[in-house]
């Protein structure tokens, strides 16, 4: 997997404004996940289109 930069986003269960970090894989599949959080398990991307993947 390759990083591919942050994206800026409003967390809904604090309401803060905390960056993702942003993951693709060859297989053109893209992950994020929060930042701040790093032993979290990354999530699929529901928008790779508005990051540009």
């Amino acid at each position: 997997m390759r990083f591919g930069g942050f994206a800026l986003c409003r967390r809904e269960e604090d309401g803060k404004r905390v960056c993702r970090g942003v993951w693709g894989c060859p297989a053109r599949h893209v992950w994020w996940q929060w930042a701040d959080r790093p032993g979290d398990v990354p999530e699929p991307c529901p928008h790779p289109e508005l990051l540009g993947w």
